[in-house]
């Protein structure tokens, strides 16, 4: 019970921190830093599926698990702030409009990623391949599901 409460008042004051850091970005760059973060994750996790289909080195899947759910806990809902949802100038964003109407389903998404993230980072501490392979995979689905109802091609 007290730790199901501390997690609930660390989530409140993350998302209260995050809204009035958000606040004070603009929002092409939310846009460009966003679009940053889910770069440098999609670069590590290449790094993991190069490790699981060839020479598997657990380190550098450990550096890659561990590099994914440091920016999937770092708060970046809070770039998605107002104006985001559509280009500003030569600054493009393939969010769909839906993902700023349906904040329940984007918070259960982005909470299952989260949750899968940390798990790949766990997993891949141990240096159990398999353990990896399947982990990784939840990942990647947790990525396809956001991916396929709010990401526009």
């Amino acid at each position: 019970m007290k730790k199901t409460l501390a997690h609930a008042l660390a989530g409140a004051l993350a998302l209260s921190l995050a809204a009035a850091a958000s606040a004070q970005v603009k929002p092409e760059d939310q846009i460009r830093y966003r679009q940053a973060g889910y770069s440098f994750m999609s670069w590590n996790m290449g790094k993991i599926k190069a490790n699981l289909e060839g020479t598997y080195n657990k380190d550098q899947v450990a550096a890659a698990a561990n590099a994914i759910a440091g920016i999937a806990n770092s708060g970046m809902g809070a770039l998605y702030g107002p104006g985001t949802d559509k280009a500003i100038g030569n600054v493009k964003t393939r969010v769909k409009p839906e993902f700023f109407k349906e904040g329940d389903n984007v918070g259960k998404i982005a909470r299952e990623f989260n949750a899968a993230a940390n798990d790949l980072a766990k997993v891949a501490a141990s240096g159990d391949a398999a353990a990896v392979k399947t982990a990784f995979g939840k990942v990647g689905e947790t990525c396809k599901s956001c991916h396929d109802k709010y990401r526009m091609e």
